[in-house]
């Protein structure tokens, strides 16, 4: 315990010293919040929610994967993984050292998302549950590619692709049935179906996005004992 609450003060402070990082959780909702009192509220044609639902897809599939990609190579940059493993810290304290502090500023952002859609009772409920699973989900893949890459500079280049991937498949998704079964596996499938349509299987969308975090989890853990003392 004392080494995950180690971790995750180290993250909150390198966190707010990175403007960029600290960028990522703020500049979505605040666009979301711009185009909906500008846009949506006046123009009957557009659902008042279209666009927070747009942004919070977005900021849970596409910009935490390289903003966590990002840290986790800096930290191997800088060798404080290696001082890390050699500490003793395990990789599960690790993921949840710096995982943990992302996801609580994800959830704070989920709740902004959710009070700028006008979200209430259940429908808040199923909002904040499938956008903080998500981010989880986008903080343990960008941790993973993190952990893979030699450098910040390669993380990128290795979390862009996928963070593309991750966050146009549910688009391309709606106009074309073939690749919506495809997708139907991603968890930002699953997202995107649940905040477009509060309706939609709730149970089966939670679980598509458990597996993807469980196999993320897994694949961190062996990339963690893989990289760590060569970092």
């Amino acid at each position: 315990m004392r080494n995950i609450k180690a971790i995750f003060t180290k993250q909150a402070k390198d966190m707010f010293s990175n403007p960029m990082v600290l960028m990522n959780f703020i500049l979505f909702p605040v666009v979301a919040l711009i185009m909906t009192r500008l846009v949506a509220i006046p123009n009957y044609d557009i659902p008042n929610d279209m666009f927070v639902t747009m942004m919070a897809a977005v900021f849970a599939g596409m910009g935490l994967v390289t903003a966590t990609a990002g840290i986790i190579a800096e930290d191997i940059e800088n060798k404080s993984l290696r001082l890390l493993v050699m500490a003793g810290v395990k990789p599960q304290q690790y993921l949840l050292g710096i995982g943990g502090f992302l996801l609580l500023a994800s959830a704070i952002t989920a709740v902004a998302f959710g009070l700028i859609g006008r979200f209430t009772g259940e429908d808040l409920m199923k909002f904040l549950v499938v956008m903080i699973s998500s981010t989880a989900a986008s903080i343990i893949l960008g941790a993973t590619i993190g952990m893979m890459a030699k450098n910040q500079q390669a993380a990128n280049s290795l979390a862009m692709p996928a963070a593309v991937i991750l966050g146009f498949a549910p688009m391309i998704a709606n106009f074309n049935e073939t690749f919506e079964r495809v997708a139907s596996v991603l968890y930002t499938q699953q997202l995107n179906v649940i905040v477009n349509d509060f309706s939609a299987n709730f149970g089966k969308a939670m679980l598509v996005i458990g597996v993807n975090i469980a196999v993320l989890t897994v694949l961190f853990i062996l990339a963690y004992r893989k990289k760590g003392l060569k970092a």
